[in-house]
């Protein structure tokens, strides 16, 4: 799908970024799993970048806390699904995209023909099971993560070092756990900390990169782990090899 106006592009500023494949990005299906905090600005900045076939995938229900960083969820949705009210407030934005919510935990979906995944969960299982799918069908995943004013976000290309790979034993040991607002349907336990501003910088350096990998730039990517603390205003990137004993990596 190629979004233009009569005599007005709307992405006429975007389209002045050499690189940037306007047209090619509005053709590529990406799955957006999670549709919290950093979802609501990852659909956010999608929609405003030219994204038009998007599916939201998530399990979880809207409670009155989401409302101070979640900016398409409103006053009223309490105990609604995330996935739908998200996928339809967004569509608002641009009503030429086709928007698909799934209310379903990532484990239980079972369609992985996209172009790209982006990752938006709050727990280690849920992530890996995303990760290891997105190796497993070659699709280009950008998984990102917040905990209050820190945030980090990994790319995960194919052929190159994924989120297992960088696993320890602290990961493993709360794989299992499932962070929830409300505990429906889940294991709940006390949720953290989470604010607005950097759930805002994590979600647009995730889009970035999306972006990168939908104009056929993934050279461009950063193919490390970006941690960014948003006390002291830095980012620091640290670098990350492919684990030849991952399991998603065993046999390449």
């Amino acid at each position: 799908m190629i979004l233009r106006t009569s005599g007005n592009d709307r992405f006429d500023r975007m389209r002045r970024i050499p690189w940037m494949d306007v047209d090619g990005i509005s053709g590529k299906r990406c799955l957006v799993v999670g549709a919290g905090a950093l979802g609501n600005e990852v659909l956010k900045c999608l929609i405003l970048a030219g994204f038009c076939d998007i599916t939201v995938v998530d399990s979880d229900y809207i409670e009155n806390s989401n409302l101070c960083r979640c900016v398409f969820f409103r006053e009223g949705d309490d105990g609604l699904e995330k996935s739908r009210v998200l996928a339809r407030r967004a569509n608002e934005v641009c009503p030429e995209a086709k928007i698909k919510a799934v209310h379903s935990m990532i484990q239980d979906f079972d369609d992985w023909e996209y172009d790209l995944v982006i990752g938006c969960l709050d727990n280690i299982s849920a992530r890996l099971h995303t990760n290891s799918h997105a190796v497993y069908y070659g699709i280009p995943y950008v998984d990102g993560a917040i905990d209050g004013m820190r945030g980090k976000i990994q790319t995960v290309l194919p052929g190159g070092p994924c989120l297992q790979c960088a696993m320890n034993g602290s990961h493993a040991r709360i794989a299992d756990l499932r962070y929830s607002c409300t505990g429906n349907s889940h294991i709940f336990v006390p949720p953290t900390a989470a604010e607005i501003t950097t759930t805002s910088i994590i979600a647009a350096m995730q889009v970035r990169e999306a972006k990168k990998i939908a104009s056929g730039r993934s050279d461009l990517c950063v193919r490390n782990i970006t941690f960014y603390d948003g006390v002291r205003g830095t980012t620091d990137t640290i670098t990350l090899d492919t684990d030849k004993e991952c399991p998603n990596h065993m046999g390449n």
